[in-house]
């Protein structure tokens, strides 16, 4: 891979249910995050930090905590995420909550339209983030961006990436689904997300729901991947707030990023939910540097 990287630290947790996940960029730098990616023979550019409003940690309003806010740190993202891709670079977004998956994808959305390319994203998290104002039971946005992004949700964030939807459910597909909130379940259905849940990873294993995953992409396809934290086993990435057991292990994590990278169509990541304040000795913060070297085409095994 010969593009240039760019990272973008957005230090928020506005759009979570816990205060930490705003040091989660820091965090990726200190466990050597673009030192990992220059031993690879990469270029890597670290933006710093992109700026924001505080999180006032207050209640629900109309069924949102923090909106203002939520919008505002996305609109940041979404400026930077598009002058990364438009200046040709690989756009890693270091999270930060998945509220900002919104702004980070909607530039995807945007630029590959502009061009006429194709987009495929892959959702690796615990959970379907597929929540309206309607049926979450927390108003935490973190809990909504796939909906936004799919045309559900308020028009401050639907209108960021310049059309509605920002994505094609069709583009999606959501990889260690296991915590989905009954009416998230109906509208996912309704909208005919592909979900490979961890019962469908336990039934046909890694390798082939990667195969599922990503079949039909081109050279005209572009692959955006956004990486909660929270879809590895807590048992290994205890460094995040919204842990559910019973995830990837670590070889599954690794087989899942290493088909990725197999593709070479790599364009853009999310980083996102890594919360020191939950981890032990940053820990998690090495391992997912450790994934993100796999993803960037690291070899973990003897192969010519």
């Amino acid at each position: 891979m010969s593009v240039a990287i760019r990272l973008i630290g957005a230090p928020t947790d506005v759009g979570a249910g816990s205060r930490g996940a705003s040091m989660g960029p820091e965090a990726l730098r200190v466990a050597g995050l673009r030192e990992a990616l220059q031993a690879l023979g990469l270029r890597v550019d670290d933006q710093g930090n992109l700026a924001g409003p505080a999180n006032p940690w207050q209640p629900p309003l109309d069924g949102y905590r923090h909106l203002p806010e939520v919008v505002a740190w996305n609109r940041a993202v979404f400026m930077a995420v598009r002058d990364a891709l438009d200046a040709a670079t690989l756009p890693v977004l270091l999270g930060g909550d998945h509220s900002l998956a919104v702004g980070s994808i909607g530039a995807v959305a945007a630029h590959c339209r502009a061009r006429g390319r194709k987009l495929r994203v892959l959702w690796l998290d615990a959970h379907a983030d597929f929540n309206t104002s309607a049926i979450t039971p927390t108003g935490n946005l973190h809990g909504m961006p796939v909906a936004c992004l799919c045309g559900h949700g308020p028009q401050e964030l639907l209108a960021l990436s310049g059309t509605v939807p920002a994505i094609a459910p069709h583009c999606l597909r959501q990889i260690g689904i296991r915590s989905v909130d009954a009416g998230e379940k109906r509208l996912v259905h309704g909208v005919g997300l592909d979900v490979f849940d961890m019962r469908t990873i336990d039934e046909l294993g890694m390798r082939q729901v990667m195969d599922m995953a990503l079949a039909g992409l081109d050279d005209e396809t572009h692959l955006h991947v956004s990486f909660d934290v929270d879809f590895l086993d807590p048992d290994i990435a205890p460094g995040v707030a919204t842990t559910v057991r019973g995830g990837p292990s670590y070889r599954e994590a690794q087989l899942c990023m290493e088909m990725i990278a197999d593709t070479g169509l790599l364009g853009s990541l999310d980083v996102m939910e890594l919360n020191p304040a939950y981890d032990v000795r940053n820990r998690t913060a090495e391992l997912a540097v450790d994934l993100i070297e796999s993803l960037f085409g690291k070899a973990t095994l003897m192969r010519a």
